[in-house]
């Protein structure tokens, strides 16, 4: 069975939740990575942030990102999925939550993340084809 660690992105970085999104952004830029798990002190995590969160969230609102921190742009409960899930549970778990980003969690600390490019990469077309026909007529 083809598991989340099989076809995960491996070495992906927290940022922690006090950090600000001018610091996030310019780690998004080093790792060549358009979005970041958030970790709070205890290196659990506690949301996603994405470039475009701090695009539309905070500098399209006149927001200064070198002021608002990563844990202020956490909303809603963070999806992840276990590294020992397998492939149809990470589709189900990104197509029930109109997710594109879903970290992959081993023995309570981060160890990748799926995104879209991810599953092309590793799904069969067909497959891959069904869930971007779900995944994108549901937010459409």
């Amino acid at each position: 069975m083809t598991t989340a660690k099989d076809i995960m992105h491996p070495g992906a970085q927290w940022i922690p939740a006090h950090e600000t999104l001018d610091r996030a952004a310019q780690l998004m830029a080093r790792l060549d990575v358009g979005a970041l798990p958030i970790a709070d002190a205890d290196e659990r995590l506690c949301g996603i942030l994405t470039d475009r969160d701090i695009v539309i969230g905070c500098v399209a609102v006149g927001h200064d990102p070198a002021k608002v921190t990563a844990g202020e742009m956490a909303r809603g409960t963070p999806r992840w999925i276990a590294a020992d899930a397998g492939v149809d549970d990470v589709l189900h778990e990104m197509e029930e939550h109109q997710i594109r980003r879903l970290p992959v969690i081993e023995d309570k600390r981060l160890v990748g993340m799926i995104s879209e490019a991810d599953l092309a990469q590793h799904l069969p077309e067909d497959q891959l084809a069904g869930w971007v026909e779900r995944v994108y007529a549901r937010s459409s």
